[in-house]
């Protein structure tokens, strides 16, 4: 599922992370992380449960300020305001984070609708461009319950969409999937890339999504990267927490 790496014909937007601490409570969980993404990119960041890889997301997309370092977007700080405001950035929440009371095409323009950007009619047209987009072309009068799990994820995908981000954010899109859900989630992060020359970066523990769809990978084990490279590279990686997380596996006597 790799392909190439990216050429410099694309709209997506750099991101680089430097020195970047956080502590919660006197405890720190981000260490002192250095990354540098560049546009057009599907970077993934892998490791434990607990390792930091989500407040690290949250950091990259301004939901969290650091207690030291800083976040840029194409050479810019997350924190001034006019990033925000040139910049189109989006992000796949790891519940989908939809709202059961509306329906799939409700949810999908919500911030079209509630911002008024647009009219009714634009809006519709919209929506079931960008559900068509993710597979989901006439689903737009279902209600969340009524959705498989994978379909949920992509209609949070469709969503994110809306804004023709230059920049997706996608916290764990293949947890509590089943395997044949994951793989078309897998499919549509990479097909997105290909169709609309988004910036991707991914928080996963899935080893099947990580060595299935990135360009690099960065391992975070304790709010530290130990290690950052290609899937062959991180698979080669002889640091032992890198080699135990890759190689785990159900033992039975």
């Amino acid at each position: 599922m790799n392909e190439p790496t990216p050429d410099s014909n694309h709209s997506g937007v750099s991101v680089k992370v430097c020195g970047l601490r956080k502590s919660f409570n006197g405890q720190e969980v981000l260490k002192g992380v250095d990354l540098e993404i560049p546009s057009g990119e599907i970077f993934l960041i892998m490791g434990p449960s607990g390792s930091g890889k989500s407040v690290l997301l949250r950091h990259i997309i301004g939901l969290e300020e650091p207690t030291e370092g800083e976040i840029l977007i194409n050479g810019k700080s997350i924190q001034s305001p006019e990033v925000m405001e040139e910049y189109r950035l989006a992000m796949v929440f790891q519940s989908g984070a939809l709202l059961n009371s509306l329906t799939v095409a409700e949810n999908v323009g919500l911030y079209l609708s509630e911002h008024r950007l647009k009219p009714p009619r634009e809006i519709a047209r919209i929506v079931a461009e960008k559900l068509e987009l993710v597979g989901l072309k006439g689903q737009e009068e279902r209600l969340p319950n009524e959705l498989s799990g994978g379909m949920k994820k992509r209609v949070a995908i469709a969503r994110a969409l809306v804004i023709e981000p230059q920049l997706i954010l996608y916290d764990e899109p293949t947890s509590e999937l089943d395997p044949l859900s994951a793989v078309v989630i897998a499919e549509e992060i990479v097909h997105l890339k290909k169709r609309i020359h988004v910036t991707s970066i991914v928080v996963s523990h899935d080893r099947e999504l990580a060595f299935g769809v990135a360009h690099r990978i960065a391992f975070i084990h304790e709010g530290q990267i130990l290690a950052v490279g290609t899937p062959d590279q991180v698979r080669q990686n002889p640091n032992p927490v890198i080699q135990h997380f890759l190689n785990a596996n159900f033992k039975f006597d």
